[in-house]
């Protein structure tokens, strides 16, 4: 029977082989989805790590509008980000389609300025894939932006679901599960839980 020793020489000769094939260096997309909480979390904490290692860094927030959230209220005025907050509120809130889709337009035309941009090396587009469920946006122009974006810069797009064809770009694919929420449980959204 192995020691333990010999079971973590023998695990690190295997991941030390895979961290050796990975030679390729540049920007990847990071597709965040599913329907537990934490997807925007995820997003964000990724870009405080970027901000700790000196990366410039910008969101968009394609459907929160309505609150102010703890994330924004941190983050808005540090140097190293831009922050965009261009949504109305939820769609269930608004009920104005026709606002909806401009706010989403007023949001890509930004987004399509920081794709181009390769001073930015992390862009987080928060909940953006509502914006191809609801039709708001063509998808096209998008995988054509991301495709076409600066070889080093990295993209995160958090939402519920993710097209295909948005998947099938991706570099990296994480979906969090929705095991139990405690506002099914009657439980109050609170300041620096869920916003």
């Amino acid at each position: 029977m192995k020691t333990h020793q010999e079971k973590m020489v023998a695990k690190k000769a295997v991941i030390d082989q895979r961290i050796a094939k990975a030679t390729e260096e540049r920007g990847v997309l990071v597709l965040l989805k599913g329907p537990g909480k934490g997807k925007s979390s995820s997003a964000l904490g990724t870009m405080a790590r970027s901000v700790g290692h000196g990366k410039r860094c910008a969101v968009i927030q394609f459907i929160k509008g309505r609150l102010e959230t703890g994330e924004f209220k941190f983050f808005k005025d540090h140097p190293m980000i831009d922050w965009h907050v261009m949504g109305h509120g939820f769609t269930w809130e608004t009920q104005d389609r026709a606002q909806d889709i401009a706010a989403a337009e007023q949001a890509w035309k930004i987004a399509t300025e920081l794709l181009a941009d390769d001073s930015y090396d992390l862009l987080v587009f928060d909940e953006m894939s509502y914006m191809f469920k609801y039709d708001y946006l063509p998808l096209a122009p998008v995988i054509e932006a991301l495709n076409n974006r600066p070889k080093m810069q990295n993209v995160m797009i958090t939402g519920r679901m993710m097209p295909a064809d948005l998947e099938e770009i991706a570099d990296t694919i994480s979906l969090i599960k929705d095991q139990k929420h405690a506002f099914r449980q009657g439980v109050k959204a609170q300041a620096g839980i869920e916003f």
